[in-house]
């Protein structure tokens, strides 16, 4: 099995429909979709669990394959590490309730760029994957950098609906539940300095993003700063942190950041985002 597709909820409505609409829709079929639902009550999950069920059953051939589970769990992350325990996909790509692929042709084309690797002779245990996103909800790109370097990793790593990991890295190092909004961020960040695995950039759209998640909620950014202070120095040098925070005060980080999340301005700076990423 080439990709598992994780997809954790609890009581999600319409928005499940959705994202398994945008998973099934996908033109490469070496994949599983894995529904890991954590007590929904509300009658979203019923569906996708009996048709999930009829997937898995004897003589069953139908492909992608659907997995659905319900278990308790202690938040998203830990979520997601109960789902990365029964993936059995090569690589695994996380998508919440509300997101979805960027066009139908995503899982074939990563599937080729990891062909691609794999002949290179790159470790298929130590390989991220990443592309871009589309932010849906105020239409802008989302581009990637094409390298990821220490400054990046500080800054603004990819999206996280938009890497595909290997699921030997997830295992390895499962999301660290102490934090509440950048377990994902701790993950890329020890897959970077500690694993030492090969990013590869796609370069094209992976995941539409629907944002203003848990994260990005007003009451919520001080908590997301202290993780952030707290992940950083626990893998990069203080010389480094004090030289990236000079570089992001140098560049107006602050307004770079309001603009990028502009309804008004976020086109006009995503479109200078790429031409300085020469795309």
């Amino acid at each position: 099995m080439k990709f598992s597709v994780i997809v954790v909820c609890l009581n999600p409505g319409d928005k499940l429909r959705y994202t398994m609409d945008s998973i099934l829709g996908q033109t490469y079929g070496e994949f599983e979709v894995i529904i890991k639902d954590g007590g929904s009550t509300d009658g979203s999950v019923e569906g996708w669990r009996e048709k999930a069920a009829r997937a898995t059953g004897a003589g069953a051939a139908e492909k992608p394959l659907i997995r659905f589970f319900q278990e308790e769990d202690r938040g998203i992350y830990d979520a997601m590490n109960q789902a990365v325990r029964c993936a059995s996909g090569e690589f695994v790509l996380f998508l919440n309730c509300g997101d979805g692929f960027a066009d139908s042709r995503v899982l074939e084309r990563t599937a080729e760029c990891l062909e691609k690797e794999r002949r290179a002779g790159a470790d298929m245990e130590r390989l991220v994957l990443y592309g871009d996103t589309v932010g849906w909800k105020n239409g802008v790109s989302i581009l990637s950098p094409p390298q990821i370097t220490g400054f990046v990793c500080y800054r603004n790593i990819p999206c996280h609906q938009s890497c595909f990991y290997s699921a030997a890295l997830c295992r390895e190092k499962p999301y660290d539940l102490k934090y509440r909004i950048r377990a994902d961020y701790d993950h890329f960040l020890w897959c970077y300095y500690k694993a030492e695995a090969r990013f590869a950039h796609m370069g094209f759209f992976v995941s539409s993003y629907e944002g203003g998640g848990y994260s990005e909620s007003r009451e919520n950014r001080r908590r997301d700063r202290q993780e952030h202070r707290e992940i950083t120095a626990a893998y990069m040098k203080r010389r480094d942190l004090l030289r990236y925070r000079a570089l992001m005060a140098c560049t107006l980080a602050p307004l770079r950041s309001a603009l990028a999340e502009s309804r008004v301005f976020s086109g006009m700076y995503h479109g200078l985002k790429a031409r300085l990423y020469g795309k």
